[in-house]
């Protein structure tokens, strides 16, 4: 009997090109739920390139404005599925907070919950696949499909770019392994922290994504040929169909645009001006590196600690009388546009607390530290090569070494701390874990993928709701063949375990 693969798609199409090679080296069947666009949904509907059983797109079967919700049939796939339904639409960016064109009222959101959960029940109890292929889930509706698919036994195998170490893992959990990590199995190389440091920067992850982010919607000509398709070609279709969209149109995304970049350049005007360019000497203090906002990290991975503003308010109450909280905010923070600097302001007025400039390394923060303490991300990890400790939130997979130390919640801040300030860490650990991820990951250069990808379809990242050829798709294929069979074997390889 064949084998019968789940494969979800959006806009990143990494899983599109998945399917297209998996086709060719597999005797399965493919199925697709597709999350897209209305202008790139007509290549989807009409492709010849991936054989597809059958596809669901997301937006035909889900619509607020139907006021379609069931409370009963929700409460009873919140026991089914083991969901937190509400944490999930509460931290949905679309939904609440982050949206700046359209306000969502409870019906809306109760419907969209009740549509895609019948949907997605439909899809499974029909398909009854055998696989899942999914990235990592970054919306409310991915992570959903996600969950439930994990809580009918179905294998998911999801990737994702490890953190700090640039190579690639498919799990079942995203940054968790399938393997456990057994230290007192996996040889030494003896490395010190001076080569574990060197290693770190030979990875040089941290530069790969400040590459992609300074090329990430920077590119002026791109710009105006996204802003004359924007403007000349689109019809604003997706206003009526998908609720992503709701609330938009040219004048208002123009408005917006011009209101961003405004608050942008004043937001990096106070920065410059009032954040802490220096680490002032001989003054003990724990490290708190801000998150980007609107991202994974928080809004999936620590749900309950998204105001990051309480965070430090709860982590300056537990320090020692004789430390300082250092607080830096995040380089990337910058493609949302900073913060609104009244939120800034707000970190200022904190007593203790001392709030430094983005563009300074990270590298000296670990190395003078006495602790680091963060709700997620790379951070944790990154401390360790230094001799640093880390306090995390989230739930990750180096949080098996044992100078990472997961808490559940902010009451456990005063005893951990006081625990783990200055805390002696032997580099052995850190040299086995990092033998571990190079036998449980590949090399895949993701961030360039991604790169390719925003540069030849969207406008270098500019315009998302694009037009896509077969031709041009078949053309992208053939010209990224060798990284995308080598990302399909790796596939294959769990999928024959």
């Amino acid at each position: 009997m064949k084998q019968k693969f789940l494969i979800w798609i959006d806009s990143n199409f990494l899983h599109f090109c998945i399917a297209y090679y998996l086709q060719k080296k597999s005797d399965c069947k493919l199925y697709a739920i597709i999350d897209i666009t209305n202008r790139s949904k007509d290549f989807f509907l009409n492709q010849d390139l991936v054989k597809f059983e059958k596809v669901w797109f997301y937006f035909d079967h889900v619509n607020p404005k139907k006021e379609n919700f069931d409370l009963h049939y929700l409460e009873n796939i919140e026991k089914k599925y083991n969901l937190n339904l509400w944490q999930l639409a509460i931290n949905e960016r679309i939904f609440y907070k982050f949206n700046n064109f359209y306000k969502f009222n409870d019906k809306e959101i109760l419907s969209i919950l009740t549509q895609e959960c019948k949907l997605f029940e439909n899809i499974l109890n029909e398909v009854n696949p055998d696989f899942l292929l999914i990235k990592e889930t970054i919306l409310h509706k991915d992570h959903l499909f996600y969950e439930m698919c994990k809580k009918s036994q179905i294998i998911i195998l999801l990737v994702y770019l490890t953190k700090t170490i640039n190579k690639c893992v498919i799990s079942s959990e995203a940054h968790k392994f399938d393997s456990q990590c057994n230290f007192e199995s996996i040889p030494s190389l003896n490395r010190s922290f001076e080569d574990l440091q060197k290693y770190l920067k030979k990875s040089n992850l941290l530069g790969k994504f400040k590459n992609l982010q300074n090329n990430f919607l920077n590119s002026k000509i791109l710009r105006i040929k996204a802003a004359l398709d924007f403007m000349i070609f689109y019809n604003n279709s997706n206003v009526k169909t998908h609720y992503t969209y709701f609330g938009r149109n040219k004048f208002k995304v123009l408005l917006n645009e011009i209101r961003s970049s405004i608050n942008k350049r004043s937001r990096r005007k106070f920065i410059d001006k009032t954040f802490l360019k220096e680490i002032p000497q001989n003054e003990s203090f724990v490290y708190f590196p801000l998150q980007v906002d609107q991202e994974r990290n928080l809004l999936i991975a620590a749900p309950y600690l998204t105001e990051q503003l309480e965070v430090i308010r709860h982590i300056v109450k537990s320090l020692p009388v004789n430390y300082k909280l250092y607080v830096k905010e995040h380089l990337a923070q910058e493609l949302r546009n900073w913060r609104d600097i009244s939120e800034y302001e707000e970190i200022l007025k904190i007593p203790n607390v001392r709030m430094f400039h983005p563009t300074l390394s990270s590298e000296e923060f670990y190395r003078k530290s006495s602790l680091l303490i963060t709700i997620g991300g790379s951070t944790g990890l990154e401390a360790t090569f230094y001799g640093t400790a880390s306090l995390i939130f989230a739930d990750l997979g180096y949080s098996v070494l044992p100078s990472i130390h997961k808490l559940e919640s902010l009451n456990e801040l005063p005893n951990a701390k006081s625990s783990h300030i200055d805390e002696k860490i032997n580099p052995s650990y850190l040299d086995k874990y990092l033998e571990f991820v190079e036998q449980n990951s590949f090399d895949f250069d993701w961030l360039g993928f991604l790169s390719k990808q925003y540069d030849y379809f969207f406008y270098g990242g500019q315009l998302v709701d694009v037009e896509i050829s077969e031709s041009k798709m078949k053309q992208f294929l053939d010209d990224n063949k060798d990284m995308l069979i080598k990302i399909t074997d790796e596939h294959l390889k769990k999928i024959n375990l």
